[in-house]
C-alpha cells in the first residue's frame, strides 16, 4: 500500500486536516487546534473528495473527517485515503448516526469524536489516534460497541454496501491461531477495556497487556483496536 511520510516526527509536531461541510464547525476544529502548541492545522477540506485530495497532498498525521459531505460522504474518502496511505482518520459524529459511523470504521477509520466535545478531548483524540490506538473515553466507546453488539448487519445497509470483502470478517478466521491469552485479551478490548484495566484484572504487568494487544493487531492483521473490536464482535467470540 502507499504510503506518506509523517512529518510529526522531524518537527514534533501533529499535523491535521479538518473535513467538515459545515464552516462554523470546520472553523471552530481548525480554531482549537491551530492555537495550540504542538498542533498544527495542514489543510481543510469542505467534502469527502477535498478531503482526500488534501490527505493525498499534504500527508497530515490525522484527519478529522466528517460523516455527511456533499459531492463524497465521509465512509467513502475513508476508504479511499486509508487505501492508499498511512493517515489516521478520526471521525466527528454524533450518535443518531451510528449505523455511518460503523461503516466508516470498517472503512478504516481509527476512531470517533462527538462534535459537542470538549476542546481538550478533542486534542487529547488527535494525540491518541496519532500514536496508533483507537480507543478514547471507555465510556463513550463501550455504548459504540454495546450499538455494534446490538445492531444487525445485512448487504444492504451503509455498514457493508459496497465494500467488496470485509477484513474484520475474514480476520475472524485468524483466531484459530490464537492463544487462550491472546483470546482473553481479544475479549477484553472488545469490551472496551483499555491496557490498565486488562493488566488489573489478569494481574500481568501493563507492558505485558500492551504487547498482548501488539501481537494480536499482527496476528489479525488489524490496523488499530477498532478494528481488534469488530473482528472480535463478527467471529463470535464476543456476542453481548
Amino acid at each position: 500500500m502507499p504510503q506518506l511520510a509523517s512529518a510529526a516526527s522531524e518537527t514534533g509536531t501533529l499535523r491535521v486536516v479538518v473535513a467538515d461541510d459545515q464552516a462554523l464547525v470546520r472553523v471552530g476544529f481548525c480554531g482549537i487546534i491551530a492555537a495550540t502548541p504542538g498542533f498544527a492545522v495542514v489543510g481543510e477540506a469542505g467534502n469527502g473528495a477535498e478531503a482526500v485530495e488534501a490527505a493525498r497532498r499534504t500527508g497530515p498525521d490525522v484527519i478529522l473527517m466528517d460523516v455527511r459531505m456533499p459531492v463524497m460522504d465521509g465512509i467513502e474518502a475513508t476508504r479511499q485515503i486509508t487505501a492508499s496511505t498511512d493517515v489516521r482518520v478520526l471521525i466527528l459524529t454524533t450518535f443518531d448516526l451510528d449505523e455511518y459511523v460503523f461503516a466508516a470504521l470498517r472503512a478504516g477509520a481509527s476512531g470517533f469524536l462527538l462534535k459537542d466535545t470538549l476542546p481538550a478531548d478533542l486534542l487529547n483524540a488527535v494525540r491518541v489516534v496519532a500514536a496508533g490506538d483507537a480507543l478514547l473515553a471507555p465510556s463513550v466507546t463501550r455504548r459504540l460497541i454495546g450499538e455494534f453488539a446490538r445492531t444487525p448487519r445485512t448487504a444492504g445497509t451503509p455498514s457493508t454496501a459496497g465494500q467488496g470483502p470485509d477484513p474484520a470478517r475474514a480476520g475472524g478466521n485468524l483466531l484459530r491461531g490464537l492463544t487462550e491469552r491472546e483470546l482473553e485479551v481479544l475479549t477484553m478490548v472488545a469490551r472496551g477495556r483499555s491496557n490498565a484495566e486488562i493488566a488489573e484484572q489478569l494481574t500481568i504487568s501493563p507492558a505485558t497487556a500492551k504487547t498482548h494487544v501488539a501481537h494480536l493487531l499482527t496476528k489479525l492483521d488489524a490496523r488499530d483496536r477498532i478494528q481488534l473490536v469488530i473482528i472480535a464482535y463478527q467471529s463470535g467470540l464476543v456476542t453481548a
